[in-house]
């Protein structure tokens, strides 16, 4: 007998299986066994009825998309393979384990990001409010593009805006900018940023007083120069 002969003989035997223990493992086989093919006709079910539902869909002319109901990744994976089998647009949205669910598109509707934004959102697509939402920032670019332009044909207004968006807000300063420009172009000054205060009135009588004050003065300084020469000549 050699060493590894020796080594073996001195190893515990494992434990001999009865009759009992053989049947029980068996019956285990069996279960999963029959556990595994339930399974798989059940998908082979559900399958059966996804392709009948996405069926309906390509028919009914009326329909673009549709959206099923939140299902698991395996149930998800087979709406998929069925849709893009029919030559279906899929996309899956919202959360694991919550509410996360398939939605297909036929591939002649017209899928544009805003739409598929909402969807990532968790938000119902309006394309009434949609609409409106473009109109409005078309709307922003518009005016912003404006004041680009404004700005860079008076440079030096850009800090008397930026200072009355500090101090009064945004809309409030540029309406003051607009009126100070227009301002500005017909040489007019708002009275309350005069230093002078009175009315053009009363400034022209002030003028006209001191030009009376002055010929007055001039009058009788004439006076005082003459009238000793004429005693002189006397």
């Amino acid at each position: 007998m050699d060493l590894l002969d020796s080594i073996m003989s001195k190893m515990d035997k494992p434990p001999s299986i009865n009759n009992k223990q053989k049947k029980i493992m068996k019956e285990q086989q069996k279960a999963v066994e029959e556990a595994r093919n339930k399974e798989k006709e059940r998908l082979n079910q559900f399958r059966k009825h996804i392709e009948e539902r996405i069926n309906r869909f390509i028919q009914n002319v009326t329909l673009m998309k549709k959206k099923f109901e939140p299902m698991d990744r395996v149930a998800r994976s087979i709406v998929r393979d069925v849709a893009d089998v029919a030559g279906l647009t899929t996309y899956a949205f919202g959360t694991e384990d919550v509410d996360r669910h398939v939605m297909v598109f036929k591939k002649e509707y017209l899928l544009t990001e805003e739409e598929l934004d909402a969807y990532r959102n968790g938000e119902e697509w309006d394309p009434e409010k949609a609409k409106e939402a473009a109109l409005l920032k078309e709307k922003q670019e518009h005016e912003d593009e404006l004041r680009a332009q404004e700005l860079k044909k008076n440079p030096g207004s850009n800090k008397f805006l930026e200072k009355y968006d500090r101090l009064v807000g945004k809309e409030t300063g540029k309406e003051a900018a607009r009126i100070l420009e227009v301002n500005k172009q017909f040489g007019f000054v708002r009275s309350e940023l005069k230093k002078d205060k009175r009315t053009i009135e009363e400034t022209l009588a002030d003028i006209r007083a001191k030009k009376l004050k002055k010929g007055h003065e001039e009058a009788e300084e004439g006076s005082d120069k003459t009238e000793p020469e004429n005693e002189d000549s006397a």
